[in-house]
C-alpha cells in the first residue's frame, strides 16, 4: 500500500538541485532514497542537490563505475550508489550495501528499481521522467508512514521556498 503519491515539476536542472537540497533539510539518520529514471532523467543531479543541502563540500559524480561513493563531511554522511552496472543482487553484498542502508547516515541509490526487494520498505522512491523542453516530473511515493511524515515536512519546505521567491 503506498500511502502517498505526489508529484513536482522542476523546469530546470538547478530547480530539481533545490528540490533535492530542500529533501536535504529533512531527512534523519537511516533515511533511504531509491531513485528511478531513464539514463539522463536526472536522478545524479538530484544527488547532487541533496548532497549540497546535507553540506557536502566536494563535488559529486555519479559513482557508476565505482558503484558506491561516500561522502561524510555533511550533516549527515551520504552514501550514493549508482546499481546500473550490477547484474545480480547478490553484488550487493560485495559493496556492503546493507551494511550502509541500515547505518546512520543517507542512502541515495540509482536505478533502485533493479533491486526493489532488496530496498528497505521504509524507502523513500523518487521517480524522475523527463517531459518536453527537458522539463523533469519528480513523482514521490512511499509505503511507510515513518517516511510519509518525512515527505510532508520535505513538501512543506518546498511550498515555503515558492512563497519567498
Amino acid at each position: 500500500m503506498e500511502l502517498t503519491d505526489r508529484k513536482i515539476t522542476s523546469l530546470n536542472v538547478e530547480e530539481t538541485q533545490r528540490i533535492a537540497a530542500a529533501l536535504a533539510k529533512v531527512v534523519v539518520p537511516g533515511t533511504v532514497i531509491a531513485l528511478e529514471g531513464d539514463l539522463g532523467a536526472g536522478k545524479t543531479h538530484f544527488t547532487q542537490g541533496l548532497a549540497r543541502g546535507l553540506g557536502v563540500g566536494e563535488a559529486v559524480t555519479s559513482p557508476t563505475f565505482n558503484v558506491m561513493s561516500v561522502y561524510d563531511q555533511g550533516r549527515l554522511p551520504l552514501y550514493h550508489f549508482d546499481l546500473y552496472r550490477l547484474e545480480d543482487a547478490l553484488e550487493l553484498e560485495d559493496i556492503a550495501f546493507y551494511d550502509y542502508v541500515e547505518a546512520d547516515g543517507v542512502s541515495c541509490i540509482e536505478w533502485a528499481a533493479k533491486f526493489p526487494e532488496e530496498i528497505p520498505a521504509q524507502a523513500l522512491w523518487i521517480s524522475i521522467t523527463t517531459r518536453e523542453d527537458n522539463v523533469r516530473s519528480i513523482e514521490v511515493r512511499t509505503a511507510s508512514g515513518e517516511t510519509q511524515v518525512l515527505i510532508d515536512a520535505w513538501f512543506a519546505r518546498i511550498q515555503a521556498a515558492k512563497h519567498t521567491e
